[in-house]
């Protein structure tokens, strides 16, 4: 019985011998799986990690940056007037930066910057969730130093291709460098907008000073640029970058790092931008750096560019082109005013190129192609001189055909028999068809381009009441012209460029013009110029000195132009609209004259108190 017993529970402990095998057989193939299955998704992810950052951009470049080269140009007198290409300020390190600047990107930015291995997992599933809620993309669930990885590598293209690039660049640099670097470098290098790269240079761009400077709601304002640095930019949208600052202040609320009394007094803080100069130079700085670019070329190095702008006449220049079309433009049906104006050897003093540069960047002083009407006829007049005519020849005012084609005076009347200098005075048309025709219309284009018209002339008789288009550049250079003597004018407004560090790269020579018009006739043009303002069509330019000039309407009133000189300044002045819309009746000798007239007087009281 015992035996039995014994052999009983010796068969028991026997059954539960395999049992046991199997069981341990099972955890081993699970445990072999397990490790070749983490073999196989280790080898994947390496393949797919080795996928995706085959073609990725050698990292070493975090030391290296490229950019484009800046250009900054200067008036006649020193001071800065434009800045192009990229700013770049000195490199800022963390202890320098205002600890509540660090505050407010990282409030607007990337709260969890400080904890995060460089992705957010928590940031990113609170976008997404707010993103589900929305309907649309209103978050972004990217670090710091995705942002940082994505401005220095990586392409903007949305692509998941791109996100996952993203994310081995900035684990890269989560395990290179320290979270104090890593925002460092990120603030040094982020755009800015306005062409600011860096804090430092923003700092300088928008507020004059240095990061050290910036008070708290300037902190604010320049980390809301981040998001969208353009749209914020404070010198193009004030208010939209007030409003971005006050979010900013918000943030930094909700993270604990002001309280509210805090961000209300620092919300009420003026914004002091940097003062810049008048808007309406840009027109001049942005023609004048392309013919900078013409001497010297689209380089490497940063450049500076010395230019013949005169701050005082710039300014004087922009008052009275736009005080006046402001007062008389909606009556009359005019938009747009352009100014040129410059010395007898062609240097630009001021120009006015539209009425709002950030509305239209269209320079209508040295782009527009427009008739010049009656203004063109300073060239039929002196083909006519050459031709052997004198301004005490008469001729008669009376009607006139030309194959078929009449012209009529701008009151439809005629006037019988005048000297050639009282019909360029009171701007005959029928006494202008026929001294062109009596001339020849090839002495009339022959003069036009000599004295620099490079627009098409067609040899149409009409081109004796300024039919042919021209720009208002072009066509001051030529009164400029006969102010001078008689010696070739082209205009100019650079004088000097050098490279960043002093290297001289050019310097304009003034070598000696041709003449192009004798002496004598130059002479002449002048005292019919002369006649013009002192009794004829441009009585409102006159000023009560020697000062001389003609009118321009082209037809159906779509053009108004005055050109003239006096004290030995030469200037153009046009008004009209874009679209070619008829004016109301505004002539040559009404609004264009009078704005001539102010430029002129407070020009040259500008120049007498200098």
């Amino acid at each position: 019985m015992a035996r039995r017993r014994s052999r009983e529970r010796g068969g028991k402990t026997g059954a539960a011998k395999p049992a046991a095998r199997r069981k341990r057989g099972i955890f081993a193939r699970l445990a072999r799986w397990t490790l070749v299955t983490g073999i196989w998704v280790a080898v994947a992810a390496a393949g797919a990690i080795g996928w995706y950052a085959w073609d990725l951009p050698v990292l070493s470049r975090l030391e290296t940056p490229t950019r484009q080269p800046a250009a900054l140009l200067r008036t006649a007198d020193g001071a800065a007037l434009a800045r192009y290409g990229e700013l770049y300020g000195g490199a800022v390190r963390f202890d320098e930066l205002p600890g509540y600047f660090v505050q407010a990107v990282s409030a607007i930015e990337d709260r969890r910057f400080f904890e995060h291995p460089g992705i957010d997992a928590w940031g990113i599933l609170r976008a997404a969730l707010a993103n589900i809620r929305a309907g649309r993309v209103r978050q972004g669930g990217s670090t710091l130093t995705q942002q940082l990885a994505k401005n220095l590598f990586l392409s903007p293209e949305r692509t998941v291709r791109r996100k996952i690039q993203e994310a081995i660049v900035a684990l890269w640099l989560e395990a290179r460098f320290s979270k104090r670097q890593i925002f460092e470098i990120y603030v040094n290098r982020v755009y800015f907008g306005s062409g600011a790269y860096g804090v430092a240079a923003a700092a300088r761009r928008y507020f004059g000073g240095t990061v050290r400077d910036l008070s708290l709601f300037e902190a604010a304002v320049l980390a809301g640029l981040l998001k969208a640095p353009s749209r914020y930019s404070p010198v193009r949208d004030a208010d939209a970058a007030r409003a971005r600052g006050a979010r900013v202040l918000r943030a930094m609320v909700d993270t604990g790092a002001l309280t509210e009394a805090e961000a209300r007094a620092a919300e009420r803080t003026p914004l002091r931008l940097r003062a810049e100069s008048g808007a309406g130079a840009r027109y001049f700085a942005d023609w004048a750096l392309q013919r900078a670019l013409g001497h010297v070329g689209r380089g490497t190095r940063d450049i500076e560019i010395r230019t013949t702008l005169d701050s005082r006449l710039q300014r004087i220049a922009e008052r009275h082109a736009r005080a006046l079309l402001a007062k008389q433009g909606e009556a009359g049906r005019v938009s747009q005013v352009a100014l040129v104006a410059m010395s007898g050897a062609g240097a630009i003093r001021a120009m006015v190129g539209g009425r709002v540069y950030t509305a239209s960047q269209f320079n209508r002083a040295t782009q527009a192609w427009r008739q010049p009407g009656s203004a063109f006829k300073l060239f039929v007049y002196l083909a006519g001189l050459e031709a052997g005519l004198t301004p005490d020849d008469v001729f008669v005012d009376r009607p006139v055909s030309v194959a078929g084609w009449r012209p009529r005076n701008y009151d439809g009347r005629y006037h019988g028999a005048m000297p050639l200098i009282r019909a360029f005075a009171r701007s005959i048309n029928t006494v202008a068809v026929q001294v062109s025709e009596r001339a020849g219309r090839h002495r009339v284009i022959d003069a036009a381009r000599r004295l620099g018209i490079t627009t098409p002339i067609a040899a149409h008789p009409s081109l004796a009441l300024g039919t042919s288009e021209v720009t208002l550049i072009e066509l001051t250079a030529s009164y400029a012209a006969v102010a001078n003597g008689g010696v070739a004018v082209w205009p100019y407004g650079v004088t000097r460029i050098e490279a960043a560090g002093g290297e001289r790269l050019y310097r304009r020579s003034g070598a000696p013009a041709a003449r192009v018009i004798r002496e004598d006739r130059a002479r002449a043009l002048r005292r019919m110029l002369r006649a013009a303002v002192a009794s004829g069509t441009g009585r409102a330019a006159r000023l009560g000195g020697s000062e001389a000039g003609k009118t321009g309407t082209s037809q159906s009133f779509r053009d108004a132009w005055f050109v003239g000189f006096a004290n030995g300044l030469v200037a153009g002045v046009w008004v009209g609209n874009d679209d070619d819309r008829p004016m109301a009746r505004v002539t040559g000798g009404g609004l264009p004259a009078r704005i001539w007239r102010g430029f002129m007087r407070d020009a040259e009281a500008a120049r007498r108190g200098a």
